[in-house]
């Protein structure tokens, strides 16, 4: 499998991840999801796989706007509808590469898991 990055292209973390991966020389594809939107089953999958909390991003804009209800009891199924609502709270950002899933930028656990 190769390298999938997931994220919006704007996004600070997102471009200081992908500078870094191409100062490695890892090739990788990018899925903006400002242009193609969020795929549900992968949702699904990285939310199974890491949880909620993990691939939900609470401190973000977005997820501040929206309303009591919304943010109230957050469930798998619940988090998946928002998510693909509004991609951009999906904590940024996300890489599928064979034999795992890393969320959020953090230049130590990208170099152990991609070496």
């Amino acid at each position: 499998m190769k390298l999938q990055i997931y994220g919006i292209p704007n996004c600070d973390t997102v471009k200081k991840a992908r500078k870094w991966l191409d100062d490695k020389g890892h090739t990788f594809d990018f899925h903006d999801y400002k242009k193609v939107g969020a795929d549900p089953a992968k949702l699904e999958a990285w939310i199974a796989d890491k949880g909620v909390d993990v691939v939900l991003n609470r401190r973000g804009t977005t997820f501040r706007k929206l309303s009591d209800a919304d943010k109230a009891d957050i469930t798998p199924a619940k988090a998946v509808t928002l998510l693909q609502e509004h991609p951009s709270m999906i904590k940024r950002p996300v890489a599928e590469y064979e034999g795992g899933l890393l969320i959020g930028f953090k230049e130590e656990e990208w170099s152990a898991a991609l070496s």
